[in-house]
């Protein structure tokens, strides 16, 4: 008596959460207005200016524009563009009301909050938010609820998500106390999209070793 391969040829076709995802590439592009911001600081600071955030927010605007130019013509969704700018924007504007350059991460470091707490509470109401991403880019919807094995997996997979935006937090907010600002720059361009990365290749073997030996894949829901 032979046995059915067809499960674990299925699992075999899984696609990996980095190609479901798109690794740090989106990370790396939000970094270009971090950049531009800090180098414009320190320049016109170094060439005596008196308004130094003006020309850092200038740059932050000018290359947030160029990095949603570039994403819509690769094909990315306006509505998504249209957001990345927008925090660009309200970033450049808070360090402009408050006069301090490194207000211009606190959009970053609320958002970093705001996803710690939504992670965290998506795993507690079973719901977790990476199925809710991975199921949608499957064309599943919530199909992949119903299986309890897929379901423990994303809960125990989120978790990666919840731990990365609590490093950030723990590494931002002091130097941000500190008004850090190219510290914070270093960080939020180096730390942010090697997170992003380490938290997809962390997330495949948690959710895969919670599914049994039999599981058909993220692909077939049971």
């Amino acid at each position: 008596m032979t046995h059915d391969p067809a499960p674990r040829a299925a699992s075999r076709e899984d696609p990996g959460l980095a190609e479901l995802l798109g690794g740090r590439g989106g990370a790396v592009d939000a970094s270009v207005p971090v950049v531009g911001f800090v180098l414009a600081w320190v320049i016109a600071g170094y060439l005596g200016s008196a308004y130094p955030i003006n020309w850092g927010a200038a740059a932050a605007i000018v290359s947030g524009a160029g990095v949603a130019v570039w994403r819509l013509a690769r094909g990315r969704k306006p509505r998504a563009v249209l957001l990345g700018l927008a925090g660009v924007v309200a970033a450049a504007g808070i360090a402009l009301l408050t006069g301090r350059a490194s207000d211009f991460f606190l959009v970053q470091i609320v958002s970093n909050v705001g996803s710690a707490v939504a992670w965290a509470i998506s795993i507690v109401v079973r719901w977790p938010l990476l199925g809710v991403i991975v199921g949608g880019l499957l064309g599943q919807r919530t199909r992949w609820r119903r299986d309890p094995d897929l379901l423990r997996g994303y809960q125990r997979a989120s978790w990666a998500w919840v731990g990365q935006y609590l490093v950030r937090l723990s590494v931002f907010l002091p130097l941000w106390a500190a008004d850090q600002v190219v510290l914070l720059g270093l960080a939020r361009t180096v730390l942010s999209p090697a997170l992003v990365g380490l938290s997809v290749l962390v997330s495949w073997p948690l959710l895969r070793t919670a599914l049994p030996d039999d599981h058909p894949g993220i692909r077939h829901p049971r």
